[in-house]
């Protein structure tokens, strides 16, 4: 990271830089005459009495006391590195609500609360995309109230690492001890290279898949998230086949067991991958690129150019899989929910 102009370290941020992202050195400590120095990388979401306040991309917030500040700068928005589809955060994130309906939503203003009998984060949780109408303070004990009466907790879902002011909310949310869970990478790329690099390495048109419009008894026997019960509840269901236009894969498996499944939703352009599981006993045999390769034929054969999935942060498996796809970091998100106690 450089800091140096001129030879020597400068502070080139002010207080009118709240908002921007920017990149700091500050000093945190040494002994023997030695000094040792943090960096950060973050948007500065707030100056006040002497402390900065830093987000990074994955929402944590990191606070700065001014004193010990010895470098700093403006530096450009985090670019998505791969040559992938154009598209704004707001826009996934209303394509990837939409292709994994609520059962339940209702605006907040911009922001829409959304509840769908506890089946998954994303289905229960408040998307804020805009203004919310009121206050935050306001907005958030009208949010535990709403979730409240069905029995749910206030969860918040906050995208964050690009400029679009998230990161704002992330450190206001952090300050009323909101605290974030489940980190989350939003990826895409460009679907007809996708599809091609799918193809061959599945060695051709894959034989084994088998396409439908609802998910049968075998791709449900696999799936890992419909409940403790075993079986999928109604909730569960509707969202699994809402959307504009869905396809279950499944591979059965020689006992008649089920060896892999997936799920693609296709919306305009856009087709969401998700549902990807290989029993652990079937697996190392590419399974899953198959699954996926029949998916992304048939969002092509209806008009979709572009593919998009989300997965968590530290499942370092599957992430390495979608970087050999192609596929590249478009933002981050992750969930916020109030510390026991908390007001709102």
């Amino acid at each position: 990271m450089e800091f140096m102009a001129g030879g020597r370290a400068e502070v080139r941020i002010t207080l009118a830089d709240v908002g921007k992202r920017v990149s700091v050195r500050r000093l945190t400590g040494g002994g023997q005459g030695e000094a040792s120095f943090t960096d950060a990388v973050g948007v500065l979401t707030s100056w006040d009495a002497g402390v900065l306040s830093i987000t990074r991309r994955n929402g944590e917030t990191v606070r700065i006391d001014e004193a010990s500040l010895v470098a700093g700068k403006v530096v450009p928005a985090a670019p998505v590195r791969r040559k992938v589809p154009a598209a704004s955060v707001r826009e996934l994130q209303e394509v990837a609500a939409r292709g994994w309906p609520a059962i339940e939503t209702e605006p907040l203003g911009e922001w829409t609360l959304r509840a769908s009998g506890g089946f998954t984060r994303r289905a229960n949780s408040v998307l804020p995309l805009g203004d919310p109408g009121l206050p935050l303070d306001a907005a958030l004990e009208r949010i535990g109230r709403w979730y409240g009466a069905r029995g749910l907790p206030p969860v918040i879902v906050v995208p964050t690492g690009r400029a679009d002011g998230a990161e704002a909310l992330a450190a206001e949310l952090d300050r009323r001890a909101w605290a974030a869970e489940r980190h989350t990478r939003f990826r895409i790329s460009a679907l007809a290279p996708l599809a091609d690099v799918l193809l061959d390495s599945a060695g051709g048109a894959p034989t084994r898949v088998t396409l439908s419009r609802e998910p049968g008894a075998q791709w449900l026997a696999l799936y890992n998230r419909t409940g403790d019960s075993g079986g999928p509840t109604a909730d569960a269901l509707k969202v699994l086949t809402g959307g504009p236009s869905v396809w279950f894969a499944t591979v059965p498996a020689a006992d008649g067991s089920t060896a892999a499944i997936g799920r693609v939703v296709i919306d305009g352009r856009w087709a969401g991958f998700a549902g990807i599981e290989v029993d652990p006993a079937q697996r190392r045999q590419g399974l899953a690129t198959q699954v996926m390769a029949a998916l992304a034929e048939r969002a092509l054969q209806e008009g979709a150019s572009a593919a998009y999935l989300q997965v968590e942060a530290d499942n370092d498996g599957a992430r390495a899989l979608y970087d050999r796809l192609g596929f590249a970091d478009h933002h981050d998100y992750h969930y916020r929910r109030p510390l026991p106690g908390t007001a709102g």
